[in-house]
């Protein structure tokens, strides 16, 4: 599974291409360079690219919590599935999003590509930077999600 971190502005051009940033690919495992999986994000207006191993893994995720015949998760997979695309670096570095997906991130020209930790999101430039949070507001969010007690100190 890779790690991403950092963020990378870049410009999509006319035809939906972006060059991919060059320190993601040094910090991917070389056996899934240049595959991805792109989707929209669940919560976010923007997308999410994963490579080809850690979308297997997300995959094995969801299999192992869906029921094929549960009509709510067939509308979870129908709806997690729509718009889903895999994508290959070309030999110019560049990786092509779908027109459909472009739009449905709201994205012009400015994007940036933000490393989370196994897989990166991809934002209209102008959308990203509306959702940083103020910095008291994070430390809250952090101490709440993060300074309780560890597990085993539960036991």
């Amino acid at each position: 599974m890779a790690t991403f971190i950092g963020d990378y502005s870049c410009k999509i051009d006319a035809k939906g291409r972006l060059i991919f940033p060059s320190a993601f690919k040094k910090q991917m495992r070389s056996v899934s360079l240049d595959h991805f999986v792109v989707r929209r994000d669940i919560f976010e207006q923007c997308l999410v690219l994963y490579t080809s191993e850690d979308w297997d893994e997300q995959m094995e995720q969801i299999r192992s919590r869906i029921n094929p015949y549960n009509r709510e998760h067939n509308m979870f997979m129908r709806n997690f599935f729509k718009g889903t695309a895999e994508l290959t670096i070309d030999s110019s570095n560049r990786l092509l999003i779908p027109r459909r997906l472009i739009e449905v991130a709201g994205i012009k020209r400015d994007v940036v590509l933000a490393g989370q930790d196994g897989r990166i999101e991809i934002w209209a430039a102008e959308k990203y930077e509306e959702i940083d949070m103020p910095v008291d507001d994070f430390a809250d969010l952090a101490e709440k999600l993060m300074g309780g007690k560890l597990p085993e100190e539960e036991l």
